[in-house]
């Protein structure tokens, strides 16, 4: 059992990680099935460079992991579970007006 600490630590992660849109194609795009940097970067439209950045991010986070493919790695989720957090995340019902912005995060910039 984990502890309020470690809990909290995990959320935080997951958060870090969901902060950034292109963060958030590439789990989507994990969730669907195991990929290539190569092919990850075309689909994205986003340089290899940019998308390698993303990915450490992503395994420092413990959310994804390179699988090694003869010369090559293969990303997938690190845990199948998160393909169905990453689910009922975007089917979650928001206690906001659609039309609406969250003032923090506008104020911000990110959104």
């Amino acid at each position: 059992m984990l502890t309020l600490a470690a809990d909290i630590e995990v959320l935080a992660r997951f958060g870090r990680a969901l902060a950034d849109p292109i963060r958030c194609r590439l789990l989507l795009a994990l969730r669907e099935a195991p990929a290539y940097p190569s092919d990850l970067a075309d689909a994205l439209g986003i340089s290899r460079t940019r998308l390698s950045n993303h990915l450490a991010c992503l395994r420092d986070c413990g959310l994804v992991v390179a699988v090694p493919d003869g010369r090559r790695s293969r990303y997938e989720l690190a845990d199948a579970r998160l393909g169905q957090a990453l689910d009922d995340l975007r089917t979650a019902v928001l206690a906001v007006e659609s039309d609406r912005a969250c003032q923090e995060a506008a104020e911000k910039g990110c959104c």
